[in-house]
């Protein structure tokens, strides 16, 4: 009988063990080239070990009292790994292996089958639905998105029906947000649209476009790293992703396969699929993704997701992305946020935080910056002086927040210093681009290129 009970003990230690350094990783910050990857390695580790142990010893395991939403619940968390990971590093193999087990578990339905009245496991599946949703969506997959909608919410008025003293108005917000993602974004409501992604099967493969350093005789800038943040009241999005940074994130990437662009039926079949899912060495290897990514492609920039960020928050992310930035590359930052363009006076400045003396050290700052430019506070040439540093701004706070929140051009100043691509999406965007062009015009030290987009 001991005997008996050893593989069912070792199944919880490893479940255990693997728990604890998933928690370890679970709320690091998505941004920074150094982020804990150590502690990745290890718990993708602890996971391999896992998946191949419950493999092994299936049988002995279903009769000690396994049950298939535990398996399903492994599975889930080595999708909600790679996803991670792809957040971290926008590698498209990261994201393909997440869909790949997200996948598998649906096809398997591991889930379905429970006991109705357990309603820790039904919220386990209602997380599962919304953590496929986002993969999904981000990597196209509109067929699929439309049949885990359906799922999602049978399973709300399931879950309605049967625990009636639970409050569900969370998932049933959850809903809401997919359903009118989907009924505004072009990729649904547009079925013959083109994605947004560069696809292989639809544009010139990259060695056929004539070579841009003829028009960078000086530096040839690699694109690496990018910010994309979204700071709206009421905007179309789901879980944490903006309809606006939803497409920029599209734009920014290649396609990783041009077969994911071929609308396949989604609905999963009675008996499962012919590829085994739920083997170990093929899945935690990532050899599938490897076989469906092309090589050829160059590696898609890193990308930092902020949503609704605090002004001390995006200016600590900007910092640390612009200091690991390598040489020889750029960043890009989109800021898509509403502005409330007027003239800032002492006394909006001392109800919003600051003092007279902030409002001194603005104008000794102002006044230095002229002197080293050279340059007077007089509009040439339609563009602005210094002195609208401050004038104009973007809202990134909640209402009545005061100008704590407020981000002007003149705080992008310091990341001029390196390569910079800023694009602004906001009815204040002529600020930014006054302000910024002018501080070029007048450091013609910097080694900064700017591009400003305005208002989309």
């Amino acid at each position: 009988m001991a005997e008996e009970d050893v593989v069912p003990k070792t199944f919880r230690a490893l479940v255990e063990s693997a728990d604890r350094k998933f928690a370890r990783v679970r709320d690091l910050p998505s941004y920074g080239r150094a982020q804990g990857q150590h502690y990745f390695q290890k718990v993708f580790k602890a996971y391999m070990r896992l998946w191949k142990y419950q493999q092994e010893h299936r049988a002995e395991l279903v009769k000690a009292g396994l049950n298939r939403w535990e398996i399903g619940e492994i599975a889930g968390r080595i999708g909600q790994l790679y996803f991670g990971q792809y957040m971290r590093t926008s590698e498209a193999r990261f994201l393909v292996e997440a869909y790949i087990f997200y996948e598998a578990i649906l096809k398997r339905r591991y889930f379905e089958g429970c006991g109705v009245k357990d309603l820790r496991v039904r919220f386990k599946e209602l997380r599962f639905y919304a953590r496929f949703l986002l993969v999904s969506l981000i990597l196209n997959r509109t067929e699929m998105v439309k049949v885990v909608v359906e799922k999602l919410r049978a399973l709300i008025d399931d879950c309605k029906a049967n625990f009636r003293e639970t409050n569900f108005k969370e998932w049933k917000l959850v809903e809401q947000e997919i359903l009118r993602f989907i009924n505004i974004d072009t990729t649904f409501t547009i079925p013959s649209s083109r994605p947004f992604r560069y696809c292989a099967m639809l544009n010139c493969h990259p060695n056929s476009v004539p070579y841009v350093a003829r028009f960078h005789a000086k530096k040839v800038l690699k694109f690496r790293d990018a910010i994309l943040m979204s700071y709206h009241r009421n905007e179309v999005k789901f879980a944490e992703l903006t309809l606006d940074v939803y497409r920029m994130l599209q734009c920014l990437e290649w396609e990783p396969s041009g077969s994911f662009y071929q609308k396949h039926p989604a609905e999963p079949k009675e008996n499962g699929v012919a590829v085994d899912y739920s083997g170990a060495s093929g899945l935690i290897d990532m050899n599938l993704a490897a076989d469906m990514t092309d090589p050829a492609l160059p590696p898609n920039p890193r990308k930092a997701i902020l949503y609704r960020p605090s002004l001390t928050h995006l200016i600590a992310v900007m910092a640390t992305i612009c200091e690991e930035l390598p040489p020889e590359s750029i960043m890009l930052v989109y800021l898509s946020a509403s502005g409330t363009p007027g003239q800032i006076n002492t006394s909006h400045v001392e109800t919003s935080g600051g003092s007279r003396r902030t409002r001194k050290s603005m104008l000794t700052s102002h006044s230095s910056l002229e002197q080293n430019c050279s340059a007077t506070e007089s509009h040439i040439n339609g563009v602005k002086g210094p002195s609208d540093y401050y004038n104009d701004y973007l809202w990134l706070g909640p209402k009545g927040n005061g100008g704590s929140s407020n981000l002007y051009p003149g705080d992008i100043i310091p990341f001029t210093r390196r390569p910079l691509f800023l694009i602004i999406d906001s009815d204040s965007s002529h600020a930014f681009k006054a302000g910024l062009t002018w501080c070029r015009k007048g450091r013609e030290s910097c080694s900064s290129a700017f591009t400003i987009e305005t208002n989309f």
